[in-house]
């Protein structure tokens, strides 16, 4: 934090992120209210991501040949027309289920293209030794953020309806616009992909990259696994609030922040333990509560015990995803960095479109409690079949990564 441009950059996340979450609890609520249907809150969920499947890695190579900080300013310019849109829709009682479903693709394109280079222009505002603190701060930051959007956006809802939440999301996007305008950016000096070769020649290089560096692969596998059939929250929490624990627009919101304080607790964790090298362990370690808080979620009936377990989901999802983010970073050259990033936004939104397809059919035809069942048993099943404790060795790639950030 001592950074002035970092400092300026967390300062408008912090308000913008705030609404962004606002509006994810507001838009899964509004569809259920629409459609009644957890099956078109999950293609909702899958249009938004959807994009990020198909366009993450062209992003990437954007966020290596453009700068980053205009980029950025660009989708969330997007983001915010976006937010505007569902309020006046909403607001004048004109919306129906396919508006949410174009402004979800919007959003989800949008989104693709400000991941990679968000992730790697945050980086460029601090130190290099500063690089994993910064992550870290990040993730607190996004956290604060998930524990303060949806209980305010549950209790916007419970009042004036979802119209007010998607308005204040809106005018929230002008903290992050106003900060980055006034950042005083390193990144002219920063080294860029060129634009001679043709843009699949840097996608290859990038992929290449992590090929040569094994600890990256399995990271990145770990993290796709668990996103498709782990972290599909928006998409369980709304149906599971409703059908087993019989709860309204403010229950599902105190569902949420109670996972957002978990995950403000893991992050935290990070920040304290951020210079102490790669966060092997942690991410390990989050990877198998995420999964066994889910069978626990399944057997919860009680709302006081399903606030304990959410934030136990919490804790282990943030965890994991900003430890893997600091591997990555940690293992990835700036000149690779935008590409490497997009394979993170990949693994961890781009796949999602299936694991929200899954979950909503499995929520439509077994019910809430047995996909929450389901998920975790699966997740663990995949971290036996990655096995990612091999990372705590010294990986014979980190000697080809070290040599390659030399030279970038």
């Amino acid at each position: 934090m001592r950074h002035r441009d970092f400092r300026l950059f967390m300062m408008g996340q912090l308000i913008t992120q705030t609404g962004m979450w606002m509006q994810s609890v507001a838009q899964a609520w509004l569809v259920l209210q629409l459609s009644g249907s957890s099956l078109k809150l999950g293609i909702v969920s899958a249009a938004q991501t959807l994009p990020v499947l198909i366009l993450s890695i062209v992003a990437g190579v954007v966020a290596d040949r453009l700068p980053r900080r205009w980029v950025v300013m660009a989708t969330q310019t997007t983001m915010m027309l976006c937010a505007l849109a569902l309020a006046f829709l909403t607001g004048t009682g004109v919306v129906q289920y396919w508006h949410v479903l174009v402004v979800a693709l919007v959003l989800g394109m949008a989104n693709t293209f400000d991941m990679p280079a968000r992730q790697a222009f945050m980086v460029e505002l601090v130190a290099p030794e500063d690089t994993v603190n910064a992550v870290a701060i990040n993730s607190s930051v996004f956290n604060v953020c998930r524990l303060v959007g949806p209980a305010l956006a549950g209790l916007l809802m419970g009042l004036w309806g979802p119209a007010v939440a998607f308005l204040l999301t809106g005018l929230s996007y002008v903290g992050v616009l106003s900060s980055l305008l006034r950042i005083q950016t390193r990144e002219a000096g920063q080294p860029r992909v060129g634009v001679q070769r043709g843009l699949l020649s840097h996608v290859d290089e990038g992929v290449a990259y992590v090929r040569r560096v094994p600890r990256l692969g399995r990271a990145l596998v770990l993290l796709g696994g668990l996103s498709i059939f782990c972290m599909n929250t928006n998409v369980l929490i709304p149906v599971f609030a409703q059908e087993v624990l019989r709860q309204e627009a403010t229950g599902y919101g105190l569902l949420m922040s109670a996972m957002g304080a978990g995950a403000l607790v893991g992050a935290l964790t990070l920040v304290l333990r951020s210079h102490s090298g790669d966060p092997t362990g942690s991410r390990i370690a989050a990877a198998f509560v995420l999964s066994g808080a889910l069978i626990l979620l399944s057997f919860t009936r009680g709302f006081a015990l399903a606030l304990v377990v959410m934030a136990l989901v919490g804790w282990g999802m943030v965890t994991f995803n900003a430890a893997t983010n600091s591997t990555l970073q940690l293992h990835t050259p700036n000149f690779y960095r935008g590409r490497v990033m997009s394979l993170f936004s990949l693994m961890l939104v781009g796949v999602a479109p299936i694991g929200s397809l899954l979950t909503g059919t499995a929520l439509e035809y077994l019910g809430a409690s047995m996909t929450s069942l389901l998920a975790g048993g699966i997740g663990l099943l995949i971290i036996g079949l990655v096995r990612p404790w091999r990372d705590l060795r010294p990986d014979p790639g980190d000697g080809a990564a070290s040599s390659d950030a030399s030279a970038g």
